[in-house]
């Protein structure tokens, strides 16, 4: 059975944009090639870091969300372990919840590029309230 997992990983700020679109191309056929499926990705793009890591003070962030089997998270790790361009990483499973957080963020996401710059506040507003109450349910659950 495919379990819902999300990875972030930072790429060292030194690569190029080509070096750093192989390395995430690399990911991904890795993920498709053992039986996942790409279900998100986003490029959070260089960002500064909260301490250095390995001397540096920024690094490219990319989140992939995935679904694939249990045993396969491991490979994955390793892989990350195993190259260089990669500086920290963290993979976890997401349970029902945060799957229908994840969705949600994405719509927001989708509303604010497509919603002209007067709209996109009262957009993401609304999606958070509707977050919030989906919370509420649950919970109750």
């Amino acid at each position: 059975m495919l379990k819902q997992y999300e990875t972030v990983f930072i790429a060292t700020p030194v690569l190029s944009d080509a070096q750093m679109k192989e390395a995430v191309a690399k990911y991904t056929k890795l993920i498709t090639d053992n039986g996942g499926e790409i279900v998100y990705e986003e490029d959070w793009g260089l960002k500064q870091l909260a301490y250095p890591i390995q001397h540096k003070t920024s690094g490219f962030y990319y989140l992939i969300e995935f679904k694939a089997n249990p045993d396969f998270v491991n490979t994955l790790e390793i892989q990350y372990k195993r190259d260089e361009r990669i500086i920290r990483f963290l993979t976890v499973a997401l349970d029902k919840d945060a799957v229908a957080y994840a969705e949600h963020r994405r719509e927001v996401r989708a509303a604010k590029k497509n919603a002209p710059a007067a709209e996109a506040p009262a957009a993401e507003s609304k999606v958070d309230a509707e977050i919030e109450e989906e919370v509420e349910e649950n919970k109750e659950d």
